[in-house]
């Protein structure tokens, strides 16, 4: 055993008895390279978070001139850093005109805090509405309005004061009353299995929430930043919420996490009292330099119209009689097998044959793929091809 993993498995705090264990040496492009030689194609991009693969060059370049002028100065919101002004310009370029002022902390679950917390502010209201099957992050306040019991139990008691609706069931909204500080949705639930709203059934919820003074909190942190083929998925939907979390792919592979809403809301946390929210290390300009860069290759690039295809494409090479359903939206996908064994099986031979794929947390007959959203024609058949090889095995 080599003197890094001896230090992996000993020193350092395990999320899971069953890592996959692999000891990186580099990555480039779609692919992940092993130090004893093995080069892995990236069906899942971190979990969403590397969309333009590894190392793109305008990110790289990004973060070394930032390293060259400055790291952390001082906590977040002291002194005025080009780096996170240059990300609140981009910003300014894809998200729509109301929402107009972005908070930047160090992860998605720190975002959801945030959003909760600024939900109670502007309503003066304590009520919080969440999803069966949710899933916002693993900090107290998120755990509290995710919808995994088994993940839940060993640390309640949780936030109270949280009530839960069923997506796509109309009568549920009828729970959102003038109590309601605020509901939260995924805009298109990932770790649930790509559950995807009605169109009828979103704008019901978005009228809904409007008629009850309710802010309606939409958390892209996972289907945003182009995953969909959209800037964020709420677009597909025609509809705006009052707050929205950003993360994972905002990055452009660093970590970052980013609540925002208009601005006369979001001032009411910097006075009574002072520092109603606060970070050290949030909009770190390391950081935000990586993330701007990432979300100019995004516009400049025009990668979006791409992004369907690309996904279409998947979901006519992933046929076979084991394949129950394919759920998508963009390069979102959910595959449901006909047995969680199977998709045990599969998802382990994938590996074994150089090409990562992965798990839901709370979905046991589905695996999940991400692929980066500039992935090739020829790696997206590649990884297919590895796919349903995997499939035919399962059946030895």
């Amino acid at each position: 055993m080599s003197k890094s993993k001896d230090i992996f498995y000993q020193n350092l705090a395990q999320t899971t008895p069953f890592a996959l264990g692999y000891e990186i040496s580099h990555a480039e492009g779609s692919t992940i390279y092993t130090t004893d030689g093995r080069s892995i194609l990236d069906f899942i991009s971190g979990i969403a978070v590397s969309s333009l693969g590894h190392g793109h060059p305008a990110i790289k370049k990004a973060v070394v001139d930032q390293v060259e002028k400055h790291m952390h100065v001082m906590v977040y919101g002291e002194f005025i850093q080009e780096a996170q002004s240059r990300l609140g310009e981009e910003l300014k370029h894809v998200l729509p005109p109301e929402i107009d002022s972005y908070y930047f902390v160090n992860s998605g679950t720190e975002a959801i805090e945030g959003a909760l917390k600024l939900a109670k502010r502007v309503t003066g209201r304590q009520q919080m509405i969440a999803f069966e099957k949710a899933y916002h992050g693993s900090t107290h306040g998120a755990l509290s309005v995710s919808g995994n019991k088994v993940k839940q139990a060993p640390f309640l008691p949780l936030l109270p004061n949280v009530d839960r609706i069923r997506l796509n069931e109309i009568a549920d909204l009828n729970k959102i009353t003038t109590e309601t500080a605020c509901v939260i949705l995924e805009t298109i639930q990932g770790d649930a299995g790509v559950r995807i709203p009605d169109y009828d059934y979103i704008n019901a919820l978005r009228n809904r929430c409007t008629e009850m003074g309710a802010l309606l909190i939409l958390d892209e942190i996972q289907c945003g930043i182009g995953r969909t083929g959209k800037f964020m998925a709420f677009e597909h939907f025609n509809i705006i919420p009052d707050i929205v979390t950003m993360g994972k792919a905002l990055g452009g592979g660093m970590p970052i996490g980013c609540f925002a809403s208009k601005k006369e809301w979001m001032s009411e946390l910097s006075e009574n009292p002072m520092l109603g929210h606060i970070t050290t290390f949030g909009g770190h300009p390391v950081v935000c330099a990586a993330a701007a860069a990432a979300l100019k290759v995004i516009r400049e690039e025009n990668l979006l119209p791409t992004v369907q295809t690309k996904a279409d494409k998947i979901a006519s090479l992933l046929v076979h009689p084991f394949i129950k359903e394919v759920r998508y939206k963009g390069l979102m996908f959910a595959i449901d097998l006909d047995s969680e064994d199977r998709v045990q099986k599969v998802v382990e031979d994938c590996l074994a044959n150089g090409l990562l794929t992965f798990w839901f947390l709370s979905t046991a007959y589905s695996f999940r793929l991400a692929p980066p959203l500039n992935i090739t024609d020829e790696d997206l058949e590649k990884g297919c091809a590895i796919i349903l090889a995997a499939i035919e095995q399962s059946a030895n």
